[in-house]
């Protein structure tokens, strides 16, 4: 026989699905993507109870005065200061969101809508700055403004993107300026 007539004479049927082991397979990844995001969860908890020695946070005063300042943009969270990858995550400073500053000489007013707001009073605050990153979002040199307070005793860097990036310089300025003059009130008491 030739070659070609014993390869029609072997011919079988395809192959049949295997669904049960199809559906053992489906089950197994569902089962261990939630794993993850349960163990991710848990993560996320026990930072914040590790961090709960962190003060509650100030609220905004009744009257803090006229606007210096506004931006709306988005708040992309808090770290321990100079340590960018240190996510704070107690009383909701971990939690990302749209975000309207307003900076009046009582301090620095951040509006979050389906978060927690919170007050950086003047005296509170100790520097401003560009920078290109804070944990979990990393953007060009200069695209991000970190501004750094205190809080009890520990420092924290908040960073903030507005909607207009060329803002931003204009509120490093106003920061900057507004810290030298409490660091001046400050000393001279």
């Amino acid at each position: 026989m030739t070659p070609v007539l014993l390869l029609a004479a072997e011919k079988e049927s395809a192959q049949v699905t295997d669904w049960a082991a199809r559906i053992g397979w489906v089950v197994g990844l569902a089962l261990f993507v939630a794993l993850v995001y349960w163990l991710m969860r848990e993560g996320w908890k026990w930072r914040g109870t590790l961090q709960g020695d962190l003060p509650e946070l100030p609220a905004a005063p009744d009257e803090p005065g006229p606007a210096r300042l506004t931006m709306s943009g988005r708040y992309h969270g808090s770290t321990t200061a100079g340590q960018w990858l240190d996510r704070i995550v107690a009383h909701g400073l971990g939690t990302r969101s749209r975000a309207e500053l307003t900076l009046t000489d009582a301090g620095l007013d951040v509006v979050r809508p389906g978060a927690d707001d919170f007050f950086v009073p003047a005296a509170a605050l100790r520097e401003a700055r560009l920078d290109k990153g804070i944990a979990g979002k990393v953007l060009t040199e200069g695209g991000l403004l970190v501004v750094t307070w205190e809080h009890g005793d520990r420092l924290i860097d908040s960073g903030f993107r507005s909607d207009h990036a060329a803002e931003h310089h204009e509120w490093v300025a106003a920061l900057t300026s507004m810290i030298e003059t409490h660091s001046k009130e400050g000393a001279e008491r």
